[in-house]
């Protein structure tokens, strides 16, 4: 029951954590990858429990656990503890089922949050890009309006120089 609360927690959480936006799309790279990362030990724990539990199933393990158990049903006894191992073998593998699940949707998202962290990298570089094409352009105008003003300067110094000229 603690597990099944567990797990329902960790799955509400991966919700919220896909709910929210993050700063930039890769801070939700990193945070996804962190989840997919406890999915992975959460699903290692649980088949691990799983192969436990295959086990412990087998019928003379379930006979060596009673073993120091005294009754006078131990037929009862035994098909009750195998019930036990039953449902809980049945309760991990829903919670696998589940985690797969929700493996699949974190790693959707992943790509989804990789292709805007990927938009949002191209549109950083994309202002330096104008940048520069704008100084390229900028450059341009200044040399011809450097150039003007020097035709300008050299047609008054010789306006200048022919009145100086003149009144000699």
């Amino acid at each position: 029951m603690k597990s099944q609360i567990a797990l329902v927690l960790i799955l509400l959480s991966f919700t919220f954590v896909n709910g929210q936006e993050g700063a930039t799309a890769a801070d939700t790279v990193d945070r996804i990858k962190l989840d997919l990362l406890d999915l992975q030990a959460r699903e290692e724990q649980l088949k691990a429990r799983m192969i436990e539990l295959e086990e412990a199933l087998k019928p003379e393990n379930i006979e060596r656990s009673l073993a120091g158990v005294g009754s006078t049903r131990p037929e009862e006894l035994r098909e009750a503890r195998r019930r036990q191992l039953t449902i809980e073998r049945e309760s991990i593998s829903a919670q696998l089922k589940i985690l797969e699940n929700t493996r699949t949707r974190l790693e959707t998202s992943l790509a989804e949050a990789q292709g805007r962290a990927y938009q949002e990298s191209a549109r950083q570089a994309a202002p330096t890009q104008a940048l520069v094409a704008q100084s390229r352009t900028s450059t341009r105008y200044l040399l011809f309006g450097a150039l003007g003003l020097g035709a300008l300067a050299l047609g008054a110094g010789l306006v200048i120089y022919r009145r100086a000229i003149k009144l000699r």
